[in-house]
């Protein structure tokens, strides 16, 4: 990865999350088995969705791809987080954190399409159940997901282009335990206004307009229900619950870092726990417990299980 001539920075501080050393130690517990949740709850999810054929659906072929999404965007933060919470010198190079910021907004760029594939799936199933095969076909689901990485990747390598040939020459703390686009261009040696535009034009742009798509496609789902059932918004509250949840804590972060990019305080870097931990242990549980057919997967698989011990 090349550098600018006048760059000499080749690493970053990461200040990380403060507080005393026991507090520290609680945390590293607390977020190694999170990061474990995440893991073994996310791939279950995965491999149930593979080998179950009764799942063999679009939903639950949108959400073993969110399941793998989850893992790689955890992976890409949560283990460092940990292992820098007890480490004195928390220490990222150039390279390793121009590659995380590439990662982290790839895969952000994917789940943000997944989000908008999944509400689309379910405007399908339940305001036009008659034609949701013919709709929501193989061909639909897999261009959706070849569509997010598309997205992702032109949407971190767009920001990319203009950070990497920004020069470095001093300043190298990063408040955050993580690397991004808004902290990095802070320690530039220019002028960082029109950066702060282009990633507010970016990412901003892309979070809020992808959230506010979603919430609108919700009270659209909503209504339809509404005027078909005489007031009566119960069945689509139950299956709508589990997707808005999961639509607000993963935007309320985003907005709130890339809407207005040069951050003042230091609670983005509290916040986006939630995307980057929360999230990931939150989703297999809110989709397991509220879903009527993955209960019952999971009976079948216990049920094969012990018919084979």
């Amino acid at each position: 990865m090349d550098r600018p001539n006048d760059s000499v920075v080749s690493e970053f501080v990461l200040l990380g999350l403060s507080g005393s050393y026991e507090m520290k130690v609680f945390l590293t517990l607390v977020f190694s088995l999170i990061y474990l949740g995440i893991i073994l709850g996310n791939l279950f999810i995965l491999l149930l969705v593979i080998f179950d054929y009764h799942l063999h659906s679009p939903m639950y072929f949108l959400l073993a791809n969110l399941s793998f999404i989850d893992v790689g965007v955890a992976s890409t933060t949560v283990p460092k987080m940990i292992t820098d919470l007890l480490n004195e010198y928390k220490i990222i190079s150039f390279q390793g954190c121009m590659v995380q910021i590439c990662f982290i907004h790839i895969m952000g760029g994917v789940e943000m399409v997944l989000l908008i594939a999944m509400a689309f799936d379910r405007y399908t199933a339940i305001c036009k159940p008659l034609y949701y095969l013919n709709i929501m076909n193989s061909k639909i689901c897999v261009s959706f997901v070849i569509t997010g990485w598309v997205i992702g990747v032109i949407h971190a390598m767009s920001q990319f282009a203009f950070i990497i040939n920004l020069p470095f020459c001093g300043p190298n703390k990063v408040d955050s335990f993580y690397c991004d686009f808004p902290r990095i261009i802070k320690l530039a040696c220019t002028d960082g206004v029109k950066f702060e535009f282009i990633v507010a034009a970016n990412s901003g742009f892309m979070s809020m307009g992808t959230f506010f798509l979603l919430i609108l496609s919700y009270i659209f789902i909503l209504v339809t229900v509404w005027k078909r059932s005489s007031g009566d918004l119960s069945k689509a509250f139950v299956t709508l619950s589990a997707h808005i949840t999961v639509v607000v804590l993963f935007f309320t972060p985003c907005m709130f870092l890339y809407v207005w990019p040069f951050p003042r305080s230091s609670i983005d870097k509290y916040l986006f726990i939630a995307d980057f931990a929360l999230t990931p242990v939150l989703n297999p549980i809110i989709y397991t417990l509220r879903n009527k057919e993955i209960k019952v997967a999971i009976k079948r698989l216990i049920k094969r299980h012990v018919k084979f011990c």
